[in-house]
């Protein structure tokens, strides 16, 4: 028996390391500055330290000091430029088209979501995001030259979660604390958790996981195949292998979008799967 209106379900991705390789402040950012990478992230870090303070708050503050003692003030158009020259992981251009046919094909529709600790305006700049009905990302406050002046928003490892609520609920700005507290029953909640799918690539989004998990939703992560292990580190695949082992995830698959990949694969199952749990409530 089919429903008169299609299954709508949620993917939320975590973007750094999961649709593009490496974090974005890395494709263009950091080079244009002049700035070696690991520099940098050891700069962020250690300021992170010595204040007690959030490192995601950190390294946005360092972005707006490296880019002011080179008197290149970053604004909101310059960001949306790094964007644009953001490279991904394979087959993510074509991904989103392919795998909305594929649950069009099952009455199906896919709302699709961004919840990253990166930088929402290079995000916003990017050849996807015109697929992502909302980008929950880390963002600055822009003075009336549209320059970046300070922090908005920044999103870290735990607090993610709160944005898959967010989407659980409809509640789809990041200031509204008074709405995603309110207790709403599950059967009014828009996107219930056992119809949202979370794809991260580690450490990081493992709050979000288990969180999805708990709530009956599927937790995939993913890993940069061209990653070997190092001396004294793990392979980003020996890393997410870890994931399920410890029950934080329940599939892994490398970072490649592009059609027949085992990733896609994994997605098209879940979908058959939601598709059949639903018609089922129908009889």
């Amino acid at each position: 028996m089919e429903y008169t209106s299609p299954v709508k379900l949620a993917i939320a991705y975590d973007f750094d390391g999961t649709l593009v390789p490496g974090n974005m402040q890395e494709h263009s950012f950091i080079p244009k500055l002049g700035i070696d990478k690991m520099d940098f992230w050891k700069e962020a870090n250690d300021f992170a330290r010595k204040h007690d303070m959030d490192d995601i708050l950190s390294y946005m503050q360092l972005m707006l000091q490296k880019a002011g003692e080179r008197n290149m003030p970053i604004s909101r158009n310059a960001f949306m430029e790094h964007g644009r020259q953001i490279k991904y992981f394979k087959g993510v251009e074509g991904f989103f088209d392919r795998i909305n046919a594929y649950a069009a094909e099952r009455h199906a529709t896919i709302e699709h979501y961004v919840i990253s600790s990166g930088i929402r305006d290079i995000i916003r700049g990017t050849s996807i995001a015109r697929h992502f009905k909302n980008i929950f990302a880390s963002g600055f406050v822009f003075d009336k030259q549209n320059v970046a002046v300070w922090p908005a928003l920044a999103i870290n490892y735990t607090n993610k979660t709160q944005y898959l609520f967010r989407i659980n609920k409809g509640i789809y700005n990041s200031w509204d604390n008074t709405r995603i507290n309110e207790f709403v029953p599950q059967e009014k909640r828009p996107m219930p958790f056992s119809k949202m799918i979370y794809i991260g690539d580690g450490l990081t989004d493992v709050p979000a996981m288990k969180m999805i998990k708990y709530q009956g939703g599927t937790a995939i992560a993913v890993y940069d195949a061209e990653k070997k292990s190092s001396a004294g580190h793990k392979s980003p695949k020996e890393r997410c292998e870890e994931l399920i082992q410890q029950k934080r995830a329940d599939f892994i698959a490398a970072a490649d979008y592009s059609n027949n990949s085992r990733l896609v694969r994994i997605l098209q199952g879940i979908i058959n799967r939601i598709v059949e749990d639903e018609n089922l409530k129908s009889i």
